[in-house]
């Protein structure tokens, strides 16, 4: 099988002149502050369908034959690729099948059928993309079609491998660190194949969602490894297993792999939007949320990132807020037993709430026939500093029940 390599990305980049802009490598002051570094972050969010996944997608149809183009193509996504999917469908007047899992965000997928017109049909199947992905196959090996992969194919990642020949471009200075963001490995790949071979000082970091840590897991298993379950909430970056040619290159090159609690991805999503006022979606915002974890050693270092993709759904705002609430420690869920007489909620707020707590969620039915009742309350603090004397009045005063944040199994349907 052949290798990606820079002379690939280097055609690629030519095949998508007219297609894929370049993108600002812009300076965070915000974050450069914050690390005591110099901080660009590589602009994905401003291409055509708002993210990156158009230079592989576009790159790998460019390649076809008049054959398999006229037979069609399919493809597996759970957002961003389908996109990129379905607008070379349309631009190249290809027919095209894309399967999205179900619970892909509605924004993204008409997104895709916006893009696509009627070059495209939508299929909805399975929970996660390699749900979707394996329907995509099975479609295509009983079609005869083209299956356009979102990340483990060389065209592809060679496509991708052009952000990197950019990034390099347009550093003003050699960069010390690039934070990577991880999926099913394909950006990676093309990154760290131009990288190693232009700025082998540069060490590549790759960064994945706590909830989908599938490279971290296959490294440390020194094989590509499936993980059973994994949390979709970054969708864009929530694979079960990465790509098999991804992990080849990943495993001899990547300089490390960390991940990054979804809370804190969250709260990045915020500060961009209140402070550059950059729309991102959680993918999107996982390369900045991680260099948390390396702050001690980007102290005077010219350091890179990316924004992956901007298709972030507005209707996701509430969830989005709520995790990185819950990530600083300033949201917390109860069971509070309220005695059944007259004036034990008044009691309640004036005596064991703080003068700067709010309650935000407050679900109670009275039951005739017992002595208290239980209340499922939801408490936002001002500081964390403030849950510990909470906790202790509300067990001083017999108000305590149980704490929800720390009960998976439950704290799931509240959140």
């Amino acid at each position: 099988m052949r290798q990606p390599s820079v002379e690939g990305a280097l055609a690629a980049q030519e095949r998508l002149k007219q297609v894929a802009m370049v993108t600002p490598f812009q300076y965070l002051a915000r974050l450069s502050e914050k690390f005591g570094a110099k901080v660009y972050t590589k602009r994905e969010d401003l291409q055509q369908v708002r993210s990156f996944k158009i230079r592989g997608a576009y790159n790998k149809f460019l390649t076809l034959s008049a054959l398999e183009r006229s037979k069609g193509v399919v493809c597996a996504s759970a957002g961003n690729h389908a996109q990129g999917f379905a607008f070379a469908c349309r631009a190249l007047e290809i027919k095209g099948t894309v399967f999205m899992p179900v619970p892909t965000p509605g924004q993204k997928v008409d997104q895709v059928r916006m893009f696509g017109g009627a070059f495209v049909d939508i299929q909805l199947i399975g929970d996660t993309f390699d749900d979707s992905s394996k329907a995509a196959q099975l479609y295509q090996k009983e079609n005869d079609l083209v299956f356009i992969h979102p990340f483990d194919d060389v065209d592809v990642i060679e496509g991708q491998a052009t952000i990197a020949l950019e990034i390099i471009d347009q550093a003003a200075k050699q960069l010390d660190y690039l934070f990577v963001p991880v999926g099913g490995g394909g950006l990676i790949s093309g990154i760290l194949t131009v990288f190693k071979a232009l700025s082998p000082s540069t060490k590549i970091i790759g960064v994945e969602p706590t909830g989908a840590p599938s490279l971290q897991t296959s490294l440390l298993n020194k094989k590509n490894t499936r993980l059973e379950t994994i949390d979709k909430f970054v969708d864009g970056a929530a694979v079960q297993r990465v790509g098999d040619l991804c992990f080849e290159v990943c495993i001899n090159q990547i300089d490390d792999c960390i991940s990054v609690d979804e809370g804190r991805i969250c709260q990045e999503i915020l500060d961009l939007y209140n402070t550059e006022g950059i729309v991102v979606e959680p993918a999107g915002a996982i390369s900045l949320a991680a260099m948390d974890e390396y702050a001690h050693l980007l102290i005077g270092k010219q350091v890179g990132t990316l924004i992956c993709g901007g298709n972030n759904d507005i209707t996701r705002t509430p969830e989005i807020k709520e995790r990185a609430l819950l990530y600083a420690k300033l949201k917390h869920y109860f069971i509070v037993r309220f005695p059944q007489r007259a004036g034990a909620l008044k009691e309640f707020v004036n005596e064991i709430l703080g003068p700067q707590d709010d309650i935000t969620f407050f679900e109670y039915s009275k039951k005739n026939s017992r002595v208290d009742a239980p209340a499922v309350v939801g408490i936002q603090l001002k500081s964390a500093t403030d849950f510990e004397p909470l906790l202790s009045r509300m067990k001083d005063h017999g108000f305590f029940g149980d704490y929800l944040n720390e009960k998976p199994d439950l704290f799931q349907y509240l959140v």
